[in-house]
C-alpha cells in the first residue's frame, strides 16, 4: 500500500518562522498571548520543567520558541548580551498593538510614527531581550518616493 506523499512545508506554516530561545519560554508564551495574542498550537515539555519546543500562532503567521539550555549552545538574547535580530509584525492597527505589548511588560524603543515607506511603525524590545518591530501599511508609495523619503531623512538627520 501506498502512503500519500509527505507535504515538504506542512499544512499552515509559510517558508519561514523565527525559532526564538528565551530565558523563560513559560512566561515569554504568556507575554506572547498579551501583547501579541498568540495562540498556543502546541508545545513540548523538556527535562527539568523547560519547554524544548513550542510553537504558537501570531495572525497568519507561525512563531516557535524554547527555553535557554546551554548544554546545547542554545542561549537568548539577554545571555547573549543583545541580538541583531528584529521580528517585524504586520497588523490592522499598530498603535493599539504597541501600546498593549508595553503595558504587558515590553520596553519603547522607538515611538511610534509615520515613515516614508508608507507604514506606521515602532519599535520595541520584549522581557526576553527580543526587538519587535509592529507596522500598519498606511500608504502605497513608488519605489522613486521611497527613495526620495530617505534621501530626505537622511539629509534632516546629518543637520542635526
Amino acid at each position: 500500500m501506498n502512503k500519500p506523499a509527505v507535504k515538504a512545508i506542512p499544512e499552515g506554516m509559510h517558508s519561514l518562522t523565527p525559532h526564538l530561545v528565551c530565558a523563560d519560554a513559560a512566561a515569554a508564551i504568556e507575554f506572547y498571548k498579551k501583547a501579541f495574542h498568540a495562540t498556543d498550537v502546541s508545545i513540548l515539555p523538556g527535562p527539568g520543567g523547560k519547554i524544548m519546543h513550542a510553537h504558537l500562532r501570531i495572525g497568519d503567521s507561525s512563531l516557535m520558541l524554547m527555553d535557554e539550555y546551554p548544554e546545547f549552545c542554545s542561549l537568548g538574547p539577554k545571555s547573549l548580551k543583545g541580538s541583531p535580530v528584529t521580528i517585524h509584525l504586520y497588523v490592522e492597527n499598530a498603535d493599539a498593538v504597541y501600546n498593549r505589548a508595553v503595558a504587558a511588560g515590553a520596553i519603547a524603543k522607538m515611538p511610534m510614527a509615520d515613515t516614508f515607506w508608507g507604514d506606521r511603525y515602532g519599535v520595541l524590545e520584549d522581557p526576553f531581550g527580543h526587538s519587535w518591530s509592529i507596522a500598519t501599511h498606511i500608504r502605497d508609495l513608488s519605489p522613486e518616493e521611497i527613495r526620495a523619503g530617505a534621501q530626505k531623512m537622511c539629509t534632516e538627520e546629518a543637520a542635526k
